[in-house]
């Protein structure tokens, strides 16, 4: 028992005796505690690396139409549209793409009464959700195939999107929307040539509305569906379009007119192809991200079948600091694949080179950077 208590009285004798020490301004303890929690006089604290934004964005997508016959559709309802690039879509956060038609379960075109070999697109309203459960949260409306069924389509549509909190834009009834993903609020609008959608010739609106936009948000993606179609209309030309004598636009001065306005981010579709990219002010244009996800209808030949899943990173003020490119291909056998070869992102350089031959920008091991970066 004594020996019990002597031990205790002891170990309680040293506790005080260490605390006091540690505490005392003349201990060694003290001092080499002091110095420790110092950096070393010739040690210079790192600035925080700048927090970037993942964009993730793709181009066309049509999961298959139901009109004028259900052998257009997929065997597995359009489940496993996605299956093989999905690790992909959800590096983003916003994830981004344009829907190739509208999403209504019956009726009949109002586009085709009238016309021979008409091409209208109308998915199933179940398929929305596929386009939910693959990562989408923003969806460009912006195109020529967003009023294959008039009003109905386009209400059935915005109807679906909303049900699913799918932000979207492009439409005269529904013209832009925000998104907030982490503390960061997106603004995002959405142009073209076609009926019902954002005039991409009004000018004097789209610096409205993306300088609008630009006093809610923090970030503000533009998309626009414009340009010929096809293997002949690669290039960028810096003019208008003309595509069987109807004008598609010129890309180049609408782009940049939007960063002008206040756009951070220019995503383009409607050639079906592949474009070239640019950084203008900062600002990343990608001019066309051509046939993501496009099942039966669409030409798949050639350049037609190969296209950029781009991951897009900027900084909260919106510049352009680089970008990955995962090339895919489609065939009409296996659907939407990685593409080992990676045609896109070659495709992509040789056009920047041959259209932008001023540009500053470094392709390396499928990314895209700023050369300064890499000095």
């Amino acid at each position: 028992m004594l020996n019990r208590s002597l031990s205790f009285f002891l170990s309680v004798l040293l506790f005080y005796c260490l605390s006091f020490t540690a505490c005392s301004p003349n201990s060694k303890i003290d001092k080499s505690v002091a110095v420790s929690s110092k950096l070393p006089d010739t040690a210079t604290a790192l600035p925080p690396a700048p927090t970037l934004l993942n964009i993730v964005a793709v181009g066309d997508i049509m999961l298959g139409s139901a009109y004028k016959s259900e052998n257009d559709l997929p065997a597995d309802h359009a489940l496993g549209s996605f299956k093989h690039v999905k690790d992909f879509l959800k590096e983003g956060d916003v994830i981004f793409g344009n829907v190739e038609g509208c999403f209504l379960d019956s009726g009949a075109s109002t586009k085709c009464k009238e016309k021979k070999n008409c091409v209208a697109f109308r998915m199933p309203e179940s398929y929305a959700q596929v386009f939910k459960d693959a990562g989408f949260n923003l969806l460009s409306l912006a195109n020529n195939h967003s009023g294959d069924f008039g009003s109905t389509g386009r209400k059935t549509t915005l109807r679906r999107l909303e049900e699913l909190d799918i932000k979207c834009g492009g439409l005269i009834s529904h013209p832009s929307s925000i998104l907030e993903v982490k503390g960061i609020k997106y603004g995002f609008c959405a142009f073209s040539p076609n009926e019902g959608t954002l005039s991409i010739y009004d000018y004097k609106n789209i610096a409205t509305l993306i300088g609008d936009l630009k006093s809610k948000t923090d970030i503000v993606i533009v998309s626009f569906h414009a340009g010929g179609e096809g293997k002949a209309y690669q290039h960028v030309t810096r003019k208008t379009d003309f595509f069987y004598s109807e004008d598609r636009a010129n890309v180049y001065l609408f782009a940049h007119h939007a960063i002008d306005s206040g756009a951070d981010l220019v995503l383009g579709q409607g050639p079906h192809v592949t474009r070239a990219v640019e950084v203008y002010n900062k600002k990343f244009i990608a001019y066309s991200l051509g046939n993501f996800c496009t099942y039966g209808l669409f030409n798949l030949d050639g350049p037609n079948g190969y296209a950029p899943l781009m991951n897009i990173r900027i900084t909260r003020e919106g510049d352009f600091m680089e970008a990955t490119v995962h090339s895919v291909k489609q065939t009409k056998l296996l659907g939407l694949m990685p593409d080992s070869a990676n045609r896109a992102f070659n495709r992509m350089l040789e056009l920047t080179n041959e259209d932008f031959p001023e540009h500053l920008l470094t392709f390396r091991d499928n990314s895209i950077y700023i050369k300064q970066v890499l000095q």
